[in-house]
């Protein structure tokens, strides 16, 4: 069962090289394993038995590519140089870390190091290990970029979705799957039936490998063997590297649900007690140079420990942590210039991103049927002519794997569009946008420069997945701007607005009006303040809030009932929101009106109600009311929907305000 090693031509330095490496995140987590039985730390994700996986690739890789790790994957992060002390920090929840003491373990990423951490959902980092492999592709830098997952976590979507657009695309991307044969205490037989991974490469039209995972040597050949390859072949890899771990899925967990056979066949094939026997009988390593390296590493590893335990502790500063949720960005607002067309709302959006895409060289535009076809509203129509299709990229059904490589482009330095085909379908793509996007700023100080375009809305008879008003779901995400423009005009430079911001803005488009709404638009270039509302009509009776749909219903009824003198505020932007303008409105009437589109349970309004009476009480000279939809799906049938949506119960409610 020993393992056996070619060294082919490596000289005695890389092979001393190589050892040191693999030994070192051995040394650190026995050390950790110490630390946790003494209650020291709080908590150790073991990846012994698995270190010849980490050590060979990153050692094969060139410092500058990119490498999304996992939290078994120490090697990688020892292997980039980054200070023991730093990452003990980091593990400890200190300022010297990598996140201001938010995350722990492996969820951080460093630009400087060229690594991305995970976070807790596993499969996310393969779409954004094709994001930044893209953005290379794009500059044409001949760099690969390399991912990790588990076998477990390849029972993922993510995993499809992410290896599929690969292949797709090209993406000079590796997927190493490290397959140690269990997905916390559940053995393979039940996460999938096929006997190896190198069975799924085929079925993508990609190449795969599987390797003895414990053997650094093979390991690190593999990796430049690869590597080679996809440089001069522009395709994705597949490599399965075949291994165990040695403890369990976290110390707490314990290993009883293995087979202790299976530990004592393992141990035979230790990666870092089989590469040292090796040196030794190859005349490499002596026992002194070996004690020698051994003792190098014990004092930076017990220098690292008590430079943390000296660190103080985290000083919790609460602006700080409020300005962190966003990258931070001063808008220079562009005034218009020149002529006025008439356009509709379909045809401001496109202007808009027409010029977005002239102004941001760096700026890809992604999603379904988006280039030759126009997308399904037309909004790109005729873009991959004029722009090409590099830049304006049909992607396959998956939602997931591409919101995660717009993270990654802008990793990589970026600008990404991501346009859903219908709001509904971002639940496809959900954990990407609340858990990457939106976190990752707070998380490591990686900004995602990223706008996610969401036809949305009902009225059109599309029924209950074609329909939905979804902007609440992102509104309580911190770390997400939400952009809802009602005109032309506000939406245009509202979407030059959003490109400009370096952080994730979700950018909302009523499908019933895109073609339904026209005004006089700039055809200029010009932004306008996001987090801005805007006063539609001024009056002393009452205040409507509102925004979307919600606006135009809002005038048809105020047309109707002269007699009510109204403030109409239309919000535009509902994060970042712009209190003064509501505030002020309800002081100076007294009464308050908020309507949407959106179901009334949990929408929008609520918030804007909770706010309004917190801080308007006094002057308050009725409740604050509120309309919605029915907090019924939306259904297909005309006569069904106008039912469900609040046009009319909106007319009844102003009327009972107006007469209160």
């Amino acid at each position: 069962m020993q393992l056996k090693f070619n060294r082919k031509d490596k000289s005695n330095e890389q092979l001393l090289a190589i050892y040191r490496e693999l030994i070192y995140p051995r040394m650190i987590e026995e050390k950790m394993l110490n630390l946790l039985r003494q209650g020291k730390i709080s908590k150790w994700f073991s990846g012994i038995g698995q270190e010849a996986i980490s050590v060979g690739t990153v050692l094969a890789m060139k410092p500058d590519e990119y490498i999304l790790p996992m939290h078994r994957n120490l090697g990688i992060f020892t292997g980039r140089g980054i200070p023991f002390a730093r990452l003990f920090s980091q593990w400890q929840g200190k300022m010297n870390g990598f996140s201001k003491g938010r995350e722990r373990s492996f969820h951080f990423g460093t630009n400087e190091y060229h690594i991305v951490g995970m976070i807790s959902h596993l499969g996310p980092q393969m779409g954004v290990a094709d994001g930044i492999a893209l953005a290379q592709k794009l500059n044409r830098a001949n760099k690969i970029t390399a991912v990790f997952t588990g076998d477990g976590g390849a029972s993922q979507g993510d995993f499809h979705e992410s290896v599929n657009t690969a292949a797709v695309w090209d993406l000079p991307v590796i997927f190493i799957i490290e397959n140690n044969g269990y997905g916390l205490s559940t053995p393979s037989s039940e996460q999938f039936r096929f006997e190896s991974f190198t069975q799924k490469g085929p079925g993508y039209g990609i190449p795969t490998k599987q390797v003895d995972g414990n053997n650094v040597l093979e390991v690190y050949d593999a990796i430049i063997e690869i590597s080679n390859d996809i440089k001069a072949n522009s395709r994705p890899w597949l490599l399965e590297c075949m291994t165990f771990r040695m403890r369990g899925h976290e110390e707490a967990s314990g290993t009883k649900y293995v087979p202790q056979e299976l530990f004592e066949i393992w141990a035979q094939k230790d990666p870092v007690s089989n590469f040292e026997d090796y040196l030794i009988s190859e005349g490499v390593l002596t026992e002194a140079s070996r004690d020698s390296i051994k003792e190098e590493l014990k004092q930076i590893i017990n220098e690292g420990v008590q430079e943390t335990f000296n660190e103080a502790e985290i000083n919790p500063d609460l602006q700080t942590e409020i300005d962190d949720v966003y990258a931070p960005f001063e808008i220079k607002i562009t005034s218009p210039e020149g002529t006025k067309t008439n356009k509709r709302l379909v045809d401001a959006i496109s202007d808009g991103l027409a010029l977005a895409m002239e102004k941001h060289p760096n700026l890809i535009l992604m999603g379904q049927d988006i280039a030759e076809y126009g997308g399904v509203f037309k909004v790109t129509e005729n873009f991959h002519q004029k722009f090409g299709k590099d830049r304006v990229r049909n992607t396959p059904l998956c939602e997931a794997a591409i919101l995660g490589s717009a993270l990654g482009l802008s990793i990589a330095g970026k600008k990404a569009m991501v346009e859903m085909q219908f709001a509904d379908f971002v639940t496809e793509g959900f954990n990407q946008i609340v858990n990457n996007l939106a976190k990752s700023h707070y998380r490591w100080g990686q900004n995602a420069d990223v706008v996610v375009r969401m036809p949305t809305g009902a009225g059109v008879a599309a029924g209950p997945f074609h329909s939905q008003s979804n902007e609440a779901w992102f509104t309580h995400t911190p770390g997400l701007k939400v952009v809802y423009p009602a005109f032309p005009e506000d939406a245009k430079g509202l979407l030059l607005a959003s490109f400009e911001d370096p952080n994730p803005v979700m950018f909302f488009e009523h499908k019933a009006l895109y073609r339904s709404v026209t005004e006089d638009v700039p055809d200029s270039y010009y932004t306008i303040e996001i987090g801005k509302a805007k006063k539609l009509r001024s009056g002393s009776d009452l205040s409507i809030i509102t925004y979307g749909m919600g606006v135009h219903w809002a005038i048809d009824v105020l047309n109707k009932h002269p007699e009510i003198n109204a403030d109409l505020i239309d919000l535009r932007t509902l994060v970042p929101l712009d209190e003064e303008a509501i505030f002020a409105s309800v002081n100076k009437t007294g009464k308050v009106l908020v309507l949407h589109e959106d179901c009334l349970t949990g929408g929008f309004g609520a918030e804007l109600s909770a706010r309004i009476t917190e801080h308007c009480f006094q002057l308050l000279d009725a409740p604050v009311m509120r309309i919605g939809s029915l907090d019924t799906p939306v259904p297909f049938s005309a006569i069904l929907e106008k039912q469900f949506l609040p046009k009319k119960r909106f007319e009844d409610k102003l009327l009972e305000l107006y007469n209160y």
